[in-house]
């Protein structure tokens, strides 16, 4: 194991934690809150973050053996993620924080895996209009990033909602 790619998992753990701790405390009505612009529920988003971990190691995978990420696109992004969210409308917390927590363990345990040298291969990665990426920016664009990334809206949506009960 490689200093760097244990870095890297410790902040995916780090970030599944925080986004769990902040999930395992919501109440029943903040679990079904839906998040503005992205319409989904959080325990939805909770879930969703865990069901994306094994495909955003898979495709960092690929970038650490020196292989291209073809026929990946926003537009796919965006179906898997609609598709998830009616499949998971009505994930109960306890589910969503033990899916998360078994795959982010799991994520975290494929990175340690990878050396330097495959954190630093780069390859064409057609979700970026196939500019060439190292796989240490794929994963911290990705499985590193995506519990920073809905944990802050999750936060922004339960402000606003706060905000708005004492205005009201």
């Amino acid at each position: 194991m490689s200093q760097r790619s244990n870095a890297l998992a410790d902040r995916l753990e780090q970030g599944a934690r925080a986004l769990a701790e902040l999930a395992a405390g919501l109440s029943d009505v903040e679990w079904h809150t839906r998040l503005p612009k992205d319409g989904r529920k959080i325990g939805v988003v909770v879930h969703h973050v865990g069901s994306m971990y094994p495909l955003e190691i898979q495709l960092a995978q690929v970038l650490a053996e020196g292989q291209p990420i073809e026929n990946v696109t926003w537009d796919a992004v965006n179906e898997i993620n609609a598709k998830h969210a009616k499949e998971f409308e009505a994930v109960t917390k306890a589910a969503a924080l033990e899916h998360l927590e078994r795959n982010s363990t799991a994520a975290a345990a494929a990175l340690r895996a990878l050396s330097d040298e495959q954190l630093d291969l780069a390859a064409p990665v057609s979700l970026y209009g196939d500019a060439p990426l190292t796989c240490q920016f794929f994963i911290e664009d990705h499985a590193m990033r995506h519990s920073f990334h809905h944990l802050a809206k999750i936060r922004q949506a339960l402000a606003a909602q706060s905000a708005t009960r004492v205005a009201v």
